[in-house]
């Protein structure tokens, strides 16, 4: 238990770092990493310890690759997410393996960061499960301000895409969600013929 619990300091050490701040003054990673390690926990009540700590290092890091430091467009976009799941993925090996976790347990963390084997391995899906459901619960309204040019079809398509992503136990999480009316609204929209369903890109 010692070398897990000296990882998860590193790891929220790191956390700490981040110059982004939410409105209480917390370090916007640390946050995300408390929001995304309590629905790996919601989901899962028995959640393994590495499970917990590979939840906290969804975003490990991330504010270090700002978006602007790849091209605008959706291949720029994706050449960047790629670049983020390999980076967090061998960052959190390292301060895993720094902490006393053996490699072959360190291995598996990384391989869940870096979203290997998405709906065939328990814990990545587990990390994108959270992943989802928080931006659902948490992100979603900052979201919709930020992209309010967007039409509605675009953004339909966005959250049957996040939806497809994430399984049953996730959907029936997000289905308890409350959400203003307006996303409420769009949310139903785009689950309406997809619920129950674990289709995915």
């Amino acid at each position: 238990m010692h070398a897990e619990e000296e990882a998860r300091r590193a790891i929220d050490a790191a956390h700490a770092a981040d110059p982004n701040r939410t409105p209480d003054g917390r370090p916007a990673e640390l946050v995300y990493a408390d929001r995304m390690e309590a629905w790996v926990v919601r989901l899962n009540s028995a959640a393994p310890t590495l499970l917990r700590l590979a939840a906290r290092c969804q975003h490990l890091e991330r504010w270090q690759v700002p978006r602007a430091t790849f091209p605008e467009g959706r291949p720029g976009y994706l050449a960047w997410r790629r670049s983020l799941y390999t980076r967090q993925a061998e960052r959190a090996r390292e301060l895993l393996l720094a902490a006393g976790i053996d490699s072959s347990a360190a291995a598996e963390v990384a391989m869940w960061v870096a979203k290997e084997g998405l709906r065939r391995n328990p814990g990545t899906q587990a990390l994108e499960d959270a992943a989802c459901l928080v931006f659902l619960e948490n992100e979603i309204s900052a979201f919709a301000a930020a992209h309010a040019d967007y039409p509605r079809e675009k953004f339909i398509e966005i959250l049957r895409k996040t939806w497809r992503k994430m399984s049953p136990a996730a959907h029936a999480a997000a289905l308890t969600l409350s959400l203003p009316p307006a996303i409420a609204e769009l949310v139903r929209a785009a689950t309406s013929e997809q619920t129950g369903s674990r289709t995915g890109n």
